[in-house]
Parts: structure tokens; C-alpha cells; sequence
């Protein structure tokens, strides 16, 4: 998933789960940062102080990508958070271990690390840190099928886009056969490059193994956001209900309609619907104006850090300790730390 759902989409199911704007904001800012913080090590402040932080994600021109030690560490926890075939700890699928760490939707693992997120409530960083465990929680429905490692079952042929009536569509079929390039190391969706992601797609492809895979973007991506609005609920204290319907339809309009390919215009559309509604309907919490920048101004780390960041040594401001970019990375660390070494040894998974 990109900007769209892990920013927008988090916000509006955050919202009807119940969270005033505020909150609603840490924790979609939360869910998107994932993908956006590619920087670790210490930063330096002038006082002698210091400050440790892990990365999340890389770029995808990034040699760490060529190294299954970094995936392990960055791709398993954050994105393609491994399934166990669906079976619970102590058990184990069919195959080798690649099938143990092949993500899936709202697997047993998954279901743990949403409740752990959920346990800390009351700690300073549980809104940054449950924003973090719902964008893995969301990537496991558009990221099921494959693993965060480098391994032939990560191989994308075929891929064509689906009708409604089931058929294949010969147009895009061309289109997908040169975007797909093997020259791509097979890790996570690489080789498919965004379909998963694509929040209109319907389409199919053959993996490494030579199964064929069937995936309804627009589906899974409404039944991610209505686990989400769950796990929300249920952190508020509340029934866990789910979206409401008529904000479930609306959801689904919006992913088949906004048939934009590239993310950031899709992002920029989705904001306009959060202020202004969709061809005159509104999500039942109203409308907000919310935005997001990874960084420069307005970004988290330049709020915590000042306008030059990148200097080997910072000034330090008692203010340090409460923004929101310190508290995401306390968040991002306690994550990794839980997921690698509580939650996975459960399933027989040593990945960290």
C-alpha cells in the first residue's frame, strides 16, 4: 500500500473508530512515516546528549536490499511480516521454512502484534506505535503472497489485470508484460512492482512456484481498513464493529474510481476528499484538513531536530524529548524488539 491508504485511509478509519482529529493525525502520520524513515544511527545534540534510532524501510535503489540480513530486520517486521501459512504457534505449514515466513492476511502473527500494540496504551509513544502496527497490519492484505526475503517465490510472470467479468483486459496485459522486469532482485513485490498496491486493481500472476495467485485490490484493501477500524475500537475500549456500512461503501467507490496510477497524485486526491467529501458524500465523522510531509518543513523531524538536521550536532531543547519524531522511533524500536524476539520465536521464526 502507498500514501493513500497508509496516511488518508488510516486517518478516515481512525476517525470513525472514534479518535478526535489529533490523535487521528499522530496515527496516520505514524503509518505512513514506516515507509518514509530510510535513516539510522545517532544523532548528536550540544549538550553531550544523545539519540539512537533504527530505520524502517529502505529505498528501493538501496544495496541493503541485496542483503537478506537487512531484510530480515527491516522487511519481516515492517511490511511483509511473516504468516506462519495461517498456523498457530507451535504449528507448521506444509514446505519449507519460506512458507513459515510468507506474509498473509490477518494471520496469527499479525493478530499478535496488533493486540501487543494495543496493551501499551497509556505509554507516551502507543499512538505512534499503533500507527506503526496498522501499517504492517494493512500490508499484510497487499502484500500476502510474498516474502520479505530475497527467494524464487517472490518471482512475478503473467500478470494481467482481471474484468469484471472475469476476463483478462489484452490492453493492460502489454503494459504490465514491460513494466515487470527480472533484472529486479526477487524480494517482497519487487518483480511486481505497484500492483499490489493499486487500490483499483483486480488482477492475476503466476509466483516462483508456479501458482497462480487471484488478488482484488479493491476488496482487500476495504477488508484491511475494517480489521483496522477494530483493532482502533478496541483500543478506544469500544465494540468492535468495524466500519460502518455506508463508510464501507464509500471507501470502496473511492478505490475503484480514483483510477490514478502514480501515489503522490492519488494522495494529493485523497486529501481533497478528507476536506471535501466525494462527488457529494461525506465519511460519517464529516470532513479535515490533514496533510503529510516526511520531511523538510511541516515534517516530524524538522519540528524535533530544527531546519538543518543533517549538521553533526544538534541543539538540544527539553522539547526533544516529547516530539513526535522521538516518540515514533521509541515507538519503531519497542515494534521490532517485540515482533523479532516475543512474537515470532512463538512460530518457530528466528529472524532477528
Amino acid at each position: 500500500m502507498q500514501t493513500d491508504f497508509h496516511h488518508a485511509v488510516t486517518y478516515v478509519t481512525a476517525r470513525t473508530a472514534g479518535f478526535a482529529h489529533r490523535e487521528a493525525d499522530i496515527i496516520a502520520y505514524s503509518a505512513q512515516y514506516v515507509d518514509d524513515a530510510v535513516s539510522e544511527g545517532v544523532v548528536h545534540f550540544d549538550n553531550d546528549a544523545f539519540y539512537a534510532r533504527i530505520h524502517s524501510s529502505h529505498k528501493s535503489t538501496d544495496v541493503g536490499n541485496l542483503n537478506n540480513d537487512y531484510n530480515h530486520l527491516i522487511w519481516l517486521p515492517f511490511h511483509f511480516l511473516p504468516g506462519n501459512g495461517d498456523k498457530g504457534p507451535g504449528e507448521d505449514p506444509d514446505g519449507t521454512f519460506i512458507q513459515k515466513i510468507v506474509c498473509l492476511p490477518d494471520s496469527p502473527p499479525a493478530k499478535e502484534m496488533v493486540q501487543a500494540a494495543v496493551d501499551d496504551k497509556g505509554k507516551p509513544y502507543s499512538l505512534h506505535r499503533l500507527g506503526i502496527a496498522l501499517h504492517v497490519y494493512a500490508d499484510t492484505w497487499s502484500h500476502q503472497g510474498f516474502a520479505g526475503v530475497i527467494h524464487e517465490i517472490n518471482n512475478v510472470e503473467h500478470a494481467r489485470e482481471l474484468t469484471s467479468s472475469g476476463m483478462y483486459s489484452k490492453q493492460l496485459q502489454h503494459v504490465l508484460e514491460d513494466l515487470l522486469d527480472d533484472v529486479i532482485p526477487p524480494l517482497g513485490h519487487g518483480r511486481a512492482k505497484d500492483f499490489p498496491d493499486l487500490p483499483f486493481l483486480h488482477w492475476q500472476y503466476r509466483n516462483g512456484r508456479g501458482v497462480w495467485g487471484d488478488r482484488d485490490n479493491p476488496a482487500d484493501f476495504c477488508k484491511a481498513a475494517d480489521a483496522m477500524c477494530k483493532v482502533m475500537q478496541q483500543y478506544l475500549g469500544k465494540a468492535q464493529s468495524g466500519l460502518p456500512t455506508a463508510d464501507k461503501t464509500l471507501l470502496e467507490k473511492i478505490f475503484l474510481d480514483l483510477k490514478i496510477k502514480e501515489d503522490k497524485a492519488r494522495h494529493a486526491k485523497w486529501l481533497e476528499i478528507v476536506k471535501n467529501g466525494f462527488k457529494g458524500e461525506k465519511f460519517s465523522f464529516g470532513t479535515a484538513e490533514i496533510s503529510y510531509a516526511a520531511e523538510g518543513a511541516n515534517s516530524w523531524k524538522e519540528k524535533a531536530l530544527g531546519s538543518s538536521w543533517d549538521i553533526r550536532v544538534h541543539k538540544y531543547t527539553p522539547e526533544f524529548l516529547r516530539s513526535n519524531w522521538k516518540l515514533f522511533h521509541d515507538a519503531l524500536q519497542l515494534h521490532r524488539l517485540t515482533v523479532l524476539h516475543d512474537i515470532l520465536p512463538k512460530y518457530g521464526i528466528c529472524a532477528g
